[in-house]
């Protein structure tokens, strides 16, 4: 999958290249943002590293930049209750977010904010090379789908390059609207069809049928 790396990344910052695990000690020590400034310790992601399914949020909150882990707050605990009701565990899933330090005050990442943690999700992604990529939240949204409402496309899928692109609201939304849990729970359980009809299709497409457009992320 091209993942829209930058070519005019400069080669000090470059993470073409690194390992999965390079990557991670390279986000620990970033100062490519204001961000790092404020943060307690950066939230790499975590996860297998040919892990089938990554979970893109939007960026660690308060106790994601104590512990240096995604989703192991509240939203986190709904998080595993969601992926344990399509009998996952989140050691069988890579959990990564847009940003990678903690927003001050979990406000919304600013653009320049996002634009230099894109190589990392971008390196992270050509890494694992995950069947599914599932977008939790509105940042996650706009990074895969671009100029969509999440309003719209929740619970909806397309395939890009081979790997499908699932759209789901951020866990955390449930705690702050709790109408939007069953929705939210709802939208879960069609993961499972997705992959099964992904996998229908690729067992039944013709060789000679031209391959799904591929989309750049940036």
């Amino acid at each position: 999958m091209d993942t829209g790396l930058s070519g005019d990344e400069s080669e000090a910052g470059s993470v073409s290249g690194l390992s999965l695990d390079e990557v991670a000690r390279r986000i620990i020590s970033c100062q490519d943002c204001s961000l790092a400034r404020g943060r307690t310790r950066a939230v790499p992601g975590e996860g297998p590293a040919k892990a089938e399914i990554l979970f893109v949020g939007e960026g660690p909150g308060y106790h994601e930049n104590q512990q240096g882990r995604p989703f192991v707050g509240p939203a986190g605990k709904f998080l595993e209750e969601l992926l344990a009701s399509v009998e996952l565990g989140r050691e069988e899933v890579f959990i990564a977010n847009i940003v990678k330090c903690r927003p001050p005050g979990n406000r919304d990442p600013l653009p320049p904010e996002i634009q230099a943690c894109s190589k990392y999700l971008d390196r992270q992604v050509e890494l694992i090379g995950p069947r599914m990529i599932v977008t939790l939240g509105r940042y996650s949204l706009a990074r895969f789908f671009p100029g969509q409402s999440i309003g719209k496309v929740h619970g909806t899928w397309r395939e890009s390059d081979g790997t499908i692109l699932f759209a789901m609201y951020h866990p955390a939304a449930a705690l702050h609207q709790q109408s939007l849990k069953q929705t939210i729970e709802a939208d879960m359980l069609k993961i499972p069809q997705a992959l099964a009809q992904a996998g229908d299709r690729a067992r039944n497409r013709d060789p000679e049928e031209p391959q799904p457009q591929q989309l750049r992320f940036f």
